[in-house]
This record gives structure tokens, sequence and C-alpha cells, in this order.
């Protein structure tokens, strides 16, 4: 069975910038060690259909698989570096999503 990669879409509002950025300076190597890879994000994404969410920043990122995305939400480095995050946003979701199987 092919390994598919996984998205990572988050829905966030930052609270306390000096807070988040302290998540964010380690988010990156941590992504990385897990072969993620960071896509894009958003302050004013443009919601086309449906409900919206309220507002706030929109992620992007992936991994080359699921296994890795679990790995890398588990490592208990990551948990402890989330609590900035936890402290310093207000999160709607973190959801993973599965990308279609290779052609």
């Amino acid at each position: 069975m092919t390994e598919v990669a996984v998205y990572m879409i988050v829905n966030l509002h930052v609270t306390d910038t000096a807070t988040y950025r302290q998540y964010e300076k380690g988010f990156f190597p941590l992504l990385k060690r897990y072969g993620g890879e960071f896509v894009t994000f958003d302050d004013s994404a443009v919601t086309l259909e449906g409900d919206s969410p309220r507002s706030g920043r929109m992620i992007l990122f992936k991994f080359p698989s699921e296994a890795q995305a679990q790995a890398w939400y588990a490592d208990p480095e990551y948990q402890a570096l989330s609590e900035h995050r936890r402290a310093g946003t207000r999160l709607e979701f973190l959801t993973m999503v599965k990308g279609l199987p290779p052609r």
C-alpha cells in the first residue's frame, strides 16, 4: 500500500503575538524533523461558499505520511512547544486531511 501525504489545516486567532512568536520559532525545526513542509498561511482567507471560519489565520502544511504527522503531533517537544500556541491563540481547528494517492 502506497503512503499518501497528509495536509494539516489550521484556523486560529492570534491573541498574544509575543507568545505566539515563541511557538513559531520552534515550530519550523520540529516540522522539518518529521519531513513536514510549510505550504502557506493567510490572515484574510475568503470563503466563497458555505459557513466560513469566524476569521483569523488559516495555515496549511503537509507531511509525507499520516504516520509522520501523528509522530510530530505526539512528540513531547512539540507538545511542550504547543503550550505557547495555546496561550497565544484561540484555536478554531487543527484538522488532518489525507492527500490523493500518487498516480
